[in-house]
């Protein structure tokens, strides 16, 4: 056998082996040829036809039939097929292992672009690459002869011979397989007009870096879709990176309806590895689908009964995307006419706080930009419950200790009404209903009284009116009062609280600097400042409160304590404790320091009868000379 640019065979084999080699080539003719995919080169002799009839169809892998008319020749099988990885280890045997034979001595080819050239070779069970692309990547695996070809590449795709002395030469085919990256996929983010009268791009997707080339399938909602003239159309490119393997990249191009605006689109890789098929699935997309408007409506926020005070937004909703341009109009209620509303920059009429003046009817127009077609929506009938003019009669009750008293209270609504009454200082409920009936008041039912107006099928809609109650009578002066103890010279703050109607005036009996709040509006305090001087000490001081119905007083009496020092005093005075009476203050001895007083008499008392009794013990023992007069002196100092 020889190959074009190839010597011969046993000239590369030394000894006894190379000889034979060498006449069995030369007892077989002149030169021949080798038919290499479809090609064939010119020989001679009955070793040419059996190239001939040997030569592979290295582009399909078929074996070729014997030329006719050549009795006794069989036909060609079909190469070994051995698949493998891109960057693993390809493993090629020369024949089946029971018809390997002599492989002391093989010769490999490798055909590329119909070309056999050899690549590596077998001596005497020593191998050796040839110079090239396979010189340093051609390995001898076993003694068996398997040749292992390393770091494979999508190049490396081809036939492989291996030659054997007087034998014939076995074929194999390498198939290189590599996974394509995870594809990535694109929509097309400026949307698709259902308008459009031609197909439009949809998405696209890439495949990187697979081998062979992947086919490419889209979905949309999961079902694959498939060319479809006017409707579907699917377009792919391929480009062969430097490295052999392939990206693909696929352009969806479609004719989309309005009913595809919630659809979702992904693309599926699939492709071959030695293990079986497989597939890789992108992420799913959604595209923007532009379609007219058909029909425009109103939506109100938020749903339901209205009251005053709400927030209230009226917005126009359209099935157009995108949408038209709105506009918000409300009948006139004195014309009949509809006239647009202001509205803010996303068309949204805002009510805050809404009011019963909102109320009435309202409707929507969107104009379509694009094709200017108007479209108006059904009207609607707005409505804002409202209770509102809460009064109450008299609007400024009053009446005397010991009278009677009703308080009614209306109110307009579109709703029924229920009313309450509340004591305005404890919120107390006093009555359900209109009507309040007050009867023989006293000076404590003064005050605030709270009449609340509510709509019970609307929640939370109410209005209040709150009117004060004056019960007239002389002033009412707090009572529980305090004695001052103070130090003198020091500067004093004193208070006086008092209640009445119509609203007293307090005046003091002591000069001092006096300042007045208004506590309520029936309620005074005066806070006196003064200086502890021994004439305050002796008189004290007295407020006098006074209106149209009398007069009422307090005095505050001051005793000095040198361990205390003087304070503001502010009476404490609870809304119960008051009386209609003055309050005095008197300066008299407290319990506690006449208990103390008595037990000192009493301690001396004893001292001195101890002593008595000491003395006249002396005396009738006789050390104590005692004369008639020394006996007078004893008695006049026991009767102390």
């Amino acid at each position: 056998m020889t190959t074009p640019n190839s010597p011969e065979l046993g000239d590369s084999w030394p000894g006894a082996e190379g000889r034979e080699w060498s006449r069995a080539r030369r007892g077989q003719g002149a030169l021949q040829t080798l038919e290499v995919a479809g090609r064939t080169a010119a020989v001679s002799g009955r070793e040419g036809r059996a190239w001939r009839a040997a030569g592979a169809d290295t582009a399909a892998g078929r074996a070729c039939p014997p030329p006719p008319g050549v009795p006794g020749e069989a036909e060609r099988p079909e190469p070994e097929l051995v698949e493998v990885e891109v960057g693993s280890t390809a493993l090629l045997k020369c024949g089946a292992s029971r018809s390997q034979g002599n492989l002391s001595h093989v010769v490999w080819f490798s055909v590329h672009k119909e070309k056999p050239a050899p690549i590596f070779r077998v001596h005497k069970g020593q191998g050796q690459s040839e110079p090239g692309e396979y010189q340093h990547r051609l390995s001898l695996q076993d003694k068996a002869g398997t040749l292992a070809l390393t770091q494979v590449t999508p190049h490396d795709e081809r036939i492989f011979l291996c030659q054997r002395p007087r034998s014939q030469e076995h074929r194999i085919q390498l198939r290189v397989y590599k996974a394509p990256e995870e594809p990535s996929i694109q929509a097309n983010a400026l949307g698709v007009s259902v308008n459009s009268r031609e197909l439009t791009e949809v998405a696209t997707c890439v495949g990187r870096n697979g081998y062979p080339i992947p086919q490419v399938t889209w979905y949309k909602n999961g079902q694959p879709l498939k060319e479809e003239k006017n409707r579907v159309h699917i377009q792919s490119s391929q480009v062969v990176e430097s490295s052999g393997l392939h990206t693909v990249r696929s352009a969806l191009q479609a004719q989309l309806l309005k009913e595809d605006k919630d659809a979702r689109f992904y693309c599926e890789l699939s492709y071959r590895l030695p293990s079986g098929n497989h597939m890789k699935e992108s992420r799913e997309v959604a595209v923007p689908v532009f379609y007219p408007a058909e029909k425009v409506w109103l939506e109100v926020e938020p749903a339901g009964m209205l009251k005053e005070g709400d927030r209230v937004e009226i917005r126009c909703l359209a099935d157009g995307n995108p949408p038209p341009h709105f506009s918000i109009s409300k009948q006139n209620l004195s014309t009949g006419e509809m006239e647009e509303e202001t509205t803010d920059d996303n068309g949204v009429l805002v009510l805050e706080p809404a009011r019963k003046e909102h109320s009435g009817l309202y409707e929507c127009q969107g104009l379509d930009l694009e094709t200017t077609d108007s479209l108006l929506s059904g009207p609607q009938q707005l409505l804002v419950n409202y209770v509102s003019n809460v009064s109450v009669s008299p609007a400024a009750p009053e009446s005397r200790e010991g009278g009677s008293l009703s308080l009614t209270c209306e109110a307009q609504s579109n709703q029924g009404l229920e009313f309450q009454w509340l004591r305005e200082k404890t919120g107390e409920v006093l009555e359900r209903g209109p009507v309040l009936r007050l009867h023989n008041l006293k000076r404590e039912a003064g005050g605030g009284y709270r009449c609340v107006a509510s709509a019970p099928h609307v929640p939370g809609l109410n209005r209040t009116r709150l009117v004060h109650l004056a019960v007239s009578g002389p002033p009412w002066m707090a009572s529980k009062q305090r004695k001052l103890r103070v130090r003198e010279h020091a500067r004093l703050n004193l208070s006086c609280e008092a209640s009445g109607h119509p609203r007293p005036t307090i005046a003091w009996n002591v000069k001092g600097t006096a300042s007045e709040q208004d506590q309520d509006p029936q309620t005074v305090l005066s806070v006196l400042s003064v200086l502890v001087t021994p004439e305050l000490l002796d008189t004290g001081a007295e407020c006098v409160a006074s209106n149209s119905h009398g007069r009422n007083t307090t005095t505050i009496f001051l005793e000095l304590d040198s361990n205390r020092t003087a304070g503001l005093s502010t009476p404490t005075v609870g809304p119960h404790a008051r009386a209609n009476s003055t309050s005095t203050e008197k300066k008299l001895p407290e319990p506690e320091s006449q208990g103390v007083v008595i037990v000192a008499v009493t301690v001396c008392l004893l001292v001195l009868a101890v002593l008595a009794a000491v003395l006249c013990f002396f005396y009738k023992k006789g050390k104590l000379p005692c004369g008639r007069s020394g006996k007078q002196e004893m008695e006049r100092n026991t009767s102390i």
